[in-house]
């Protein structure tokens, strides 16, 4: 190696170890970006999706509703 290339080798790694490191910070960051956005799909579908329990629950007043509107009309059921 000659003294002049030595300081351009060094330079460059410098570099590259400079350029590595900040792809790697930009990296983790969208990888906690896309972690939290999971994170808030997921609280936004739990709470739009009912229980097993509420599902029957809502499933029996339907079926309650609907006997007693048939009463009403006068059908026989």
């Amino acid at each position: 190696m000659d003294a002049v290339t030595l300081p351009e080798l060094l330079a460059g790694l410098t570099g590259l170890a400079m350029f590595s490191l900040a792809a790697l910070r930009g990296w983790q960051g969208w990888l906690t970006l896309k972690h939290r956005e999971l994170e808030l799909n997921a609280r936004v579908q739990e709470g739009n999706l009912p229980s097993a329990m509420q599902r029957i629950e809502l499933a029996d007043l339907k079926d309650r509703l609907r006997k007693l509107e048939a009463i009403a009309a006068g059908v026989d059921l």
